[in-house]
């Protein structure tokens, strides 16, 4: 079926009121995916979603569970060295 314009339009008000109504969107209507998105895709969308493992690694001297490369603060020791004053003092 061929839209026709109304006697009293011309040419070009016609065309811009049909790309109008061409491009309603109704409140209804929600976004689809134009494609299925492919495994390769999904996995490289999900690829920074694992979860780390935490450092910890045990002190030799007190047992204790401490991030490595971190100063000790409850002793202020860090590599073998006395840096920082202990908490406690």
């Amino acid at each position: 079926m061929r839209l026709l314009p109304p006697p009293f339009l011309n040419k070009s008000e016609f065309g811009s009121r049909r790309t109008a109504v061409r491009h309603r969107v109704d409140e209804d209507e929600m976004a689809v995916p134009k494609r299925k998105v492919s495994p390769m895709r999904r996995g490289n969308r999900r690829a920074h979603d694992k979860l780390e493992r935490v450092n910890y690694q045990e002190d030799p001297h007190t047992g204790e569970y401490v991030l490595r490369h971190h100063v000790d603060l409850k002793t202020g020791m860090y590599r073998g060295r006395q840096v920082i004053a202990p908490k406690g003092d």
